[in-house]
């Protein structure tokens, strides 16, 4: 199977990512599962700007395949140690994506990466991040297989100086978590940089607030269908 739509969602995730300013050089990577048991998944290929990513550049690799790195065309392989060891042990881990975004980033470097309840965005994710609190180098071998272990449930794991993982059953959904962190990371930081005291909401309110953004129905799907629709007309080349 080709797996066209999948291809065609994940290459549109990648020109977003350029548009946004997410990205980092050529460094960071998406993946998306594609069989039931998630461990094929379709994932860029080393080295190419995620601004010229086409859907048939997307490698489809197989995380029980020991001989990955041998193939011609081989993946990055700190993408395919993180991204294989997931979806190798996490089957709702569907679609993976990994940036040095800015304000995430900055995020994770400060000695208390909370994300306070200032704004609505920040209590979108009240509960909903995991912090990784032991970096231990690049993401080879023994450190993917750590890291992998604390992808839970939620969809935003914060790699402590490192960067940022969206955590989604789809691209649409883990776009939209990874926009909206981002954005919820620059009102902070921006918050911050201010010198003034900042103001957070009751922990009944970003409860409440973090409750109303789960079931406002179809939010991401909307939004990514949207993203879609601009490619389209400015840009469809994506879809090769």
């Amino acid at each position: 199977m080709d797996f066209v739509d999948e291809r065609i969602a994940l290459a549109c995730a990648f020109r977003w990512a350029a548009r946004f300013d997410l990205h980092e050089a050529v460094a960071n990577h998406f993946s998306l599962a594609v069989d039931e048991a998630g461990t094929r998944f379709l994932m860029n290929p080393r080295g190419r700007h995620f601004a010229r990513v086409t859907a048939s550049d997307l490698l489809l690799l197989d995380a029980g395949d020991a001989s990955t790195m041998e193939r011609p065309g081989a993946p990055d392989p700190t993408a395919w140690a993180l991204h294989g060891s997931i979806h190798r042990s996490m089957r709702h881990a569907r679609c993976l994506l990994h940036v040095h975004s800015r304000f995430a980033t900055a995020l994770a470097c400060l000695d208390d990466p909370t994300l306070p309840p200032i704004d609505q965005n920040a209590m979108r994710f009240r509960g909903r991040v995991t912090v990784d609190d032991r970096f231990d180098g690049m993401g080879l071998d023994d450190e993917a297989e750590r890291i992998a272990r604390l992808v839970e449930d939620k969809p935003i794991l914060l790699m402590r100086h490192h960067g940022v993982m969206a955590i989604g059953p789809t691209v649409a959904q883990a776009f939209d978590d990874l926009y909206y962190f981002e954005r919820a990371c620059c009102t902070y930081l921006t918050a911050l940089q201010t010198g003034r005291k900042l103001r957070s909401v009751s922990d009944r309110v970003a409860a409440k607030t973090e409750r109303q953004w789960r079931d406002y129905p179809d939010m991401g799907e909307d939004h990514f269908r949207e993203l879609r629709a601009i490619l389209d007309h400015e840009d469809p080349s994506y879809r090769r």
